[in-house]
């Protein structure tokens, strides 16, 4: 895994559902050695970890920089990544070199949280706090990391987009 893919794994977390495992261990399907490896008494850890992401994006958001870096290092000091070099995985004997955030006979939940905080993080580093957002449609709180080039994103999907567009045009029709 690299930086990007674990500032995913942050924005999963703080959008996830997280009331049961199930919903956890769909949320980090792109992660099945995390996720397969979950239990239930991991969801109180997943669920704090969730609120810090949160309240460190709710910051960015509202361009509060104070409360980005507190959240933030509130989440690294509680859940500090462990980074281990590792090359397993590769094809024709050949390794597959990648950074995991805890050791190897760390518990998933550890992990996930280590890699979300500490994916945030260099999240903030590489694209700064602009980029973050909550998406605008009016039942949705998901939040997006905007990477596009003119950092106009407003919505977390096409489909959110689309659907307050169309809402939009019905509106103006009525008039």
């Amino acid at each position: 895994m690299d930086n990007a893919d674990y500032a995913a794994v942050a924005l999963r977390l703080a959008n996830a559902d997280l009331s049961t495992l199930d919903a956890v261990r769909a949320a980090l399907h792109d992660e099945p050695w995390w996720a397969d490896r979950l239990r239930e008494p991991d969801l109180p850890v997943l669920r704090g970890v969730a609120n810090g992401l949160r309240r460190a994006l709710d910051a960015m958001v509202d361009d509060d920089g104070e409360t980005v870096l507190a959240a933030i290092n509130a989440l690294l000091s509680t859940h500090p990544p462990r980074p281990r070099l590792s090359g397993h995985g590769g094809h024709d004997r050949s390794p597959n070199w990648h950074v995991h955030v805890a050791g190897p006979d760390a518990p998933a939940v550890d992990e996930v949280a280590a890699a979300a905080a500490w994916g945030l993080a260099q999240g903030v580093v590489h694209y700064g706090t602009k980029r973050w957002g909550r998406c605008d449609a009016e039942t949705c709180d998901t939040y997006f990391l905007d990477t596009s080039t003119n950092q106009a994103k407003r919505f977390c999907s096409a489909r959110c987009a689309n659907r307050m567009h169309v809402a939009a045009f019905r509106a103006r029709r009525r008039t």
